[in-house]
């Protein structure tokens, strides 16, 4: 999300927002007493990293816990020194904004499975003194949930006066309400899905064979090497970032502009200059590919995509016998989506709450209109920013 996008997207003046706000890490699960997967395998010691703004109540439940998407990390809101660079989701989170820092906690860790801090596939085993790689077991969006849960429990929170997330991070809402609805007072499902398409599934399986087939991959023993798969996680990324847009926002930014202006160009008289960027997008793109190499990891891409594959909690043997106790906890949904989207369009949004409201949880269905595609959740969009400072008001 760069500042012209912010622009373009019609930002409203939102003020100042936090200053300067730092991560922190704890460690959960101690060996002896390890984090018990949902495949069975055993993890401890589990290190997570996070961040906090605003304050706990004595009640220790006006906390808001904000789940992030597939390549975000703890750094939510505010800045680490430079007031330019601001956390992914400080539109939504500060004083005065929709999730108020004057008035909730907030919380944002980064995924068990990532390389933002908290324990994941290239960390290097204690038992062995080597990276993990792909003994790293496989994980499930309960086993994200369950940590956040232990890391929310360490801070004193007792109950949570909201759950919000976007695309992964709110499958990992929904998950949370399923799993303990008496924890989650009010959720904010945004641009999510509860079963992921097999269009979805097949644009994720293209983007994990970029990295499994590249050279540097080494079986997933890159760590260490001084080799990563960068031409893999680079077409990972590229592919990934076209459906997290539009094509209305990808002719707006840029349509068919050349980089040295609108003069058409001649073909080349062999193919060694041919497949050089030339369009605006294509350097874009590249753009993106690069700066996401340089602070995200493949394997983690490989196991949190894997994740969101696997997600389908309506279709689970207890399903019924979990939505009802959601329904008796008294959860409250804000399911939203975007027009323009998709990756994780209106439909999904849909079956969900259809789901949940068959099941007689209240919920608020809204879809919201923009042209930016499922990125849309990350701006600062007027009726979007309405509608969860609205619900979470209410």
């Amino acid at each position: 999300m760069t500042h012209e996008t912010i622009a373009d997207a019609g930002a409203r003046d939102l003020g100042p927002g936090l200053g300067e706000v730092a991560t922190h890490a704890v460690e959960l699960y101690p060996a002896e007493d390890p984090l018990v997967l949902d495949n069975g395998a055993r993890l401890g010691p589990v290190r997570v990293a996070y961040e906090t703004y605003g304050t706990l109540n004595a009640a220790g439940d006006n906390a808001v816990v904000l789940c992030h998407a597939l390549t975000g990390d703890a750094h939510a809101a505010g800045h680490h020194g430079d007031p330019e660079r601001r956390g992914w989701w400080d539109v939504l989170v500060g004083p005065g904004r929709a999730i108020d820092t004057d008035r909730f906690f907030v919380v944002c860790a980064n995924l068990l499975g990532g390389c933002r801090g908290t324990t994941g596939p290239s960390d290097v085993d204690p038992a062995t003194g080597e990276a993990r790689g792909l003994d790293f077991p496989a994980l499930t969006v309960a086993d994200l949930v369950r940590v956040q849960r232990a890391l929310l429990r360490r801070l004193g929170v007792r109950r949570l006066a909201a759950a919000v997330g976007g695309s992964l991070g709110g499958m990992q809402v929904l998950e949370w309400t399923l799993q303990a609805p008496e924890e989650v007072d009010r959720a904010v499902v945004l641009c999510a899905s509860a079963r992921l398409s097999a269009q979805n599934i097949a644009l994720s399986t293209a983007a994990r064979e970029g990295i499994l087939r590249d050279p540097d991959f080494q079986g997933g023993r890159y760590p260490g090497t001084g080799r990563i798969p960068r031409a893999g996680l680079s077409a990972a990324r590229m592919l990934g970032h076209v459906t997290y847009v539009s094509e209305e926002a990808l002719r707006r930014k840029f349509d068919r502009r050349l980089r040295d202006g609108d003069a058409v160009r001649a073909p080349p008289r062999d193919g060694h200059d041919w497949f050089a960027p030339v369009f605006e997008v294509e350097h874009y793109l590249h753009h993106q590919a690069s700066s996401f190499v340089e602070r995200f990891d493949a394997l983690s891409y490989l196991y949190l995509t894997r994740v969101m594959d696997a997600f389908a909690p309506f279709e689970a043997p207890d399903a019924e016998e979990r939505l009802g106790r959601v329904r008796e906890a008294g959860t409250r949904f804000l399911v939203e989506s975007f027009t323009t989207d998709w990756r994780f369009g209106p439909e999904h949004s849909d079956h969900l709450a259809a789901a949940l409201s068959g099941a007689g949880v209240p919920v608020e269905r809204h879809d919201v209109a923009s042209p930016w595609g499922h990125d849309s959740f990350l701006l600062p969009i007027g009726e979007h920013l309405d509608l969860v400072a609205g619900f979470l008001a209410s």
